[in-house]
Parts: structure tokens; C-alpha cells; sequence
């Protein structure tokens, strides 16, 4: 998230008031007008991605939306920004967060919207059978730290296992924290445009390089002398691999993901991103 999305999100959070009603229309109206107070941040599209009754506290439901802003940055200069943002709401009224008072444990970090149908696109499945028992989908950065660990864990887990799993995979560069990773992500997809196999390109993962480095020649150089892959500036520039990287990315954002990895069992959130091998031992 950028730094303008954290001014916002932070706005959010801090001018709600509770007089949001308990539908849809209302929860929208509410926060396109009355809940950022900013005067440089103007509203201008809020999406509601899902909402969950919750059994515990009764009576409340939690709405998972995003808001579209435009943010003033000068005279005639704004950036345009999106922040996911949670709300709980009961008998019209409305709070940012639900926290337990005997364990602590806010609903607000372990609440995700479900993912819709249209995540299980045939162009991301990397691993498995499309009609296994059970569907994974991973929201990854190959430079984020865990997710060299974890994603080729789980990788090769639904590779042993391809009746029970099949693997949908996104791509969600976390720029700002390591810049090499866009260049790296669309290396990736290049990899896949030209058939190198899966294996090859999970490999990546193991790639030594500064997350901060943003020459791309020094990078793909990297990538050929370590993988023997011959990829090029040109390539990773061309617009069809910017768009892939464009739909991973909006997919995100709509099913709320903001960090990576993000690991998702049969469309429910898996915060410990291991549940997968309790299904293993079942089977």
C-alpha cells in the first residue's frame, strides 16, 4: 500500500462516527459521505465485496469494502487510491473494529471477505488438477521473505498431491518494500508466455539479488546466470505482460489482499497458511 493509502486508511479510521445503517445502500451512502472528514480526500467509489453475519457477538455484520478516493496533493494533482477497509455494524449504527475483552483478539485482523468464482481462473492454475477436492489460491511477492519459503512449500505439496489440491497462483509485487520484485514478477510471466515449465520458473524464488536493485539489466543478467533463462528488457516491458501483472493485481485488490503470502483454502482466508496439511493427513 502506498504511503497516500495509509493517510487515507488512517483518515478512515479516524473520523468514523456510528450512524451507518445495517444494508448495503446505507453502509455505501454512509461512507462516500460522511466518513472522511479530510477535506484534501474525496470519496468517489465504494465497492462492497462481501459481508458475514457474525455468530459471535450476535446481531453484528461485518462489511468488507473498498473506497476509491482521489487525494489532493496539490492545486490540479491528485493521486487516485484505493484502501480496503472493514466495518462492523449493528442496528444502525457502526464501529472500525470488534475486539473480544477476555482474549483480546481483534475481528477486525481476522476477518477476510470469502474470494469470488472468477479467482479460479484456468490461466493461474499452476499446480494440481482443476477438479481436485480442494482449490488453494496464493497471493505471493517472490521477494518477500516468507513467501520464498512458504510458496514453493506449498507448490510442491500440491505436486505430491494433485487429486487433492489444485494451486491458483497470483502475483502481488510488494514494490514499495522491494523494488527488484515488478522486474522479477514480470521475468516470471515472460518465463510462462515462452512454456518454460512451472518447476522453472518457481525456481526463482531462490534468486539472489538486492531487493532494492531496479536496473533491469542488471537483474535478467542475474536471472540468466543463475537459471540459464535469456529474458529481456524489451519483454518484460511488452504490453501484454504489463497487463498480466495489471489483472493480478486488481484481483487483489478486489478480494482485499494487501500482504503477501496470502493463502486461501477452498475461498476461506487461512492466516496460518498450513491448513493445507491437515487436509493432506485426511485424504
Amino acid at each position: 500500500m502506498s504511503l497516500m493509502s495509509k493517510l487515507l486508511s488512517l483518515a478512515v479510521i479516524t473520523t468514523l462516527t456510528v450512524s451507518a445503517g445495517d444494508n448495503a445502500d446505507e453502509v455505501k451512502s454512509y461512507v462516500k459521505n460522511h466518513m472522511i472528514k479530510n477535506k484534501d480526500v474525496k470519496v468517489t467509489q465504494v465497492d462492497i465485496i462481501d459481508s458475514k453475519q457474525l455468530d459471535k457477538p450476535k446481531g453484528w455484520e461485518a462489511f468488507f469494502i473498498n473506497i476509491h478516493a482521489n487525494v489532493k496533493k496539490g492545486a490540479t494533482v491528485f493521486d487516485k487510491v484505493t484502501v480496503p477497509e472493514t466495518l462492523f455494524v449493528k442496528d444502525g449504527y457502526t464501529v472500525p473494529t470488534l475486539i473480544n475483552l477476555e482474549t483480546g483478539e481483534d475481528l477486525k485482523m481476522v476477518l477476510k471477505p470469502d474470494l469470488k468464482s472468477n479467482v479460479y481462473d484456468k490461466k493461474h492454475l499452476v499446480a494440481g488438477n482443476k477438479d481436485a477436492k480442494h482449490k488453494l489460491v496464493i497471493f505471493t511477492d517472490p521477494m518477500c521473505p516468507f513467501c520464498r519459503e512458504k510458496v514453493p512449500e506449498v507448490y510442491n505439496a500440491v505436486k505430491e498431491n494433485p487429486n487433492t489440491f489444485a494451486l491458483y497462483y497470483y502475483h502481488l509485487p510488494l514494490t514499495r518494500i522491494h523494488p527488484v520484485s515488478d522486474i522479477i514478477t514480470r521475468a516470471m510471466q515472460v518465463a510462462k508466455a515462452k512454456g518454460l515449465t512451472e518447476d522453472k520458473i518457481i525456481e526463482l524464488y531462490k534468486l539472489k539479488v538486492d531487493p532494492r536493485e531496479v536496473n533491469a539489466t542488471k537483474v535478467l543478467g542475474e536471472i540468466k546466470k543463475q537459471f540459464n533463462m535469456d529474458i529481456t528488457e524489451k519483454e518484460i516491458n511488452d504490453e501484454k505482460i504489463s497487463k498480466e501483472i495489471i489483472f493480478d493485481r486488481d484481483m487483489a485488490t478486489q478480494s482485499m489482499v494487501t500482504g503477501t503470502p496470502t493463502l486461501y483454502i477452498d475461498g476461506k482466508w487461512d492466516p496460518s497458511r498450513n491448513k493445507y496439511k491437515e487436509l493432506i493427513k485426511k485424504k
